[in-house]
C-alpha cells in the first residue's frame, strides 16, 4: 500500500486516488494540531506518509488544524442530549469529522505544549465530545505522533493513544521524539527512525483485519457505554437512540464478533456491576 501526500494541505476536499489507480486503495489522514506551518510535528507527519508511500499504493493528507474554523466548546451538552446537529457552534468540525470518516487510518500528530497537547488540537477533541459517547470509527487504524521539546511527550502520546481508543479506532501505539525546530543531526535521523518504525507499524494495522476481537478493556468500555445509555439516559436521549438502533443493549460488541468463555463471563460481570452502579446514581438523583 502506497499514500500519495494531498499537496493543499489546508483545503476542505481531499485529493482522490492517482488516475488509474484502484479505489481499493487505502486512505489515511493526518491531522496536525501545530500553528506552525511546516514545523517539527508537520514535517513528521510528512516523513510518516513517505513511509507509507514506500511500502505499496493509496493516498494521503495532512490536514492544518490551524487553518480551520474550530469553535470552543461551551459545555452545553446539546451534543450528548439532542445530537451534535444542536451545536451552537458552527464550525468546520462536520467538514473534519467527514475526512475521519472517509478514511481507512487515522492520525493525530501534536506537539508538546506545556505538558499536553496544543490548544488547536485540543479544542478539536472537545468538539468530538459526542463521538465518546457515540463512538463511530471501528473498523479504521489510528495512531499519534508526538513532537517534544525536552520532556513530557510520553504522557501526550498516551492519552492521544486513549482518545483513539475513545472514539473507536483500532489503536497502534504512537510515538514521540525530542526535537527542536528547526531539527538537523542527530535529532533529525532519530525523528526519522522513530516515525518510519511507526509508519511500519501502521501498515501492518491497516492490513489486518478491520474487526478484531475485542480485549477486555475495549469490552469494559462498551458495556459500560451502554449500561449509561440504557439506565442514565431516556428513550428520548441521543445516547439511548444510537445505542438501540445499532442493536447495541443485546449485542456483545460494537460490531459482530466471537467472545470466549472467559470474555463472555467478563461482559456479563461487568453488565452486573456497571447497572448496579448505575441504579446507585440514579437513586441518589432521584
Amino acid at each position: 500500500m502506497a499514500i500519495e501526500t494531498t499537496k493543499a494541505v489546508d483545503e476542505t476536499k481531499a485529493e482522490g486516488p492517482r488516475d488509474g489507480a484502484p479505489e481499493s486503495m487505502k486512505s489515511v489522514v493526518v491531522f496536525v494540531g501545530s500553528s506552525h506551518p511546516k514545523g517539527a510535528t508537520w514535517t513528521a507527519a510528512t516523513r510518516f506518509l513517505d513511509e507509507l508511500n514506500s511500502l505499496g499504493g493509496g493516498r494521503g493528507e495532512i490536514v492544518l488544524l490551524g487553518k480551520h474554523r474550530i469553535g470552543l466548546c461551551l459545555g452545553c451538552k446539546a451534543c450528548f442530549t439532542r445530537g451534535e446537529e444542536h451545536c451552537p457552534l458552527k464550525d468546520d468540525r462536520d467538514a473534519l469529522l467527514a475526512k475521519m470518516d472517509a478514511a481507512d487510518g487515522v492520525v493525530f500528530a501534536a506537539p508538546n505544549y506545556s505538558f499536553q497537547v496544543s490548544a488547536t488540537m485540543k479544542a478539536f477533541l472537545d468538539r468530538l465530545g459526542f463521538v465518546f459517547h457515540r463512538p463511530r470509527f471501528h473498523g479504521k487504524a489510528f495512531t499519534s505522533i508526538v513532537p517534544q521539546g525536552f520532556h513530557g511527550g510520553g504522557k501526550v502520546r498516551k492519552y492521544l493513544d486513549f482518545v483513539g481508543f475513545g472514539l473507536g479506532f483500532n489503536v497502534v501505539k504512537g510515538a514521540y521524539f525530542t526535537a527542536l525546530y528547526p531539527i538537523v543531526g542527530e535529532e533529525e535521523v532519530k525523528m526519522n527512525k522513530t516515525v518510519a518504525a511507526l509508519g511500519r507499524r501502521f501498515h501492518e494495522r491497516l492490513l489486518k483485519p478491520a474487526y478484531p476481537t475485542p480485549s477486555l478493556m475495549q469490552l469494559f468500555m462498551f458495556r459500560g457505554g451502554r449500561i449509561s445509555a440504557k439506565l442514565l439516559a431516556g428513550p428520548e436521549n441521543r445516547d439511548h437512540a444510537y445505542y438501540r438502533d445499532r442493536g447495541w443493549f443485546d449485542s456483545d460488541f460494537f460490531y459482530p464478533t466471537k467472545l470466549g468463555p472467559v470474555k463472555k463471563a467478563a461482559g456479563a460481570l461487568i453488565d452486573r456491576y456497571a447497572a448496579r452502579g448505575a441504579t446507585k446514581r440514579t437513586a441518589k438523583t432521584a
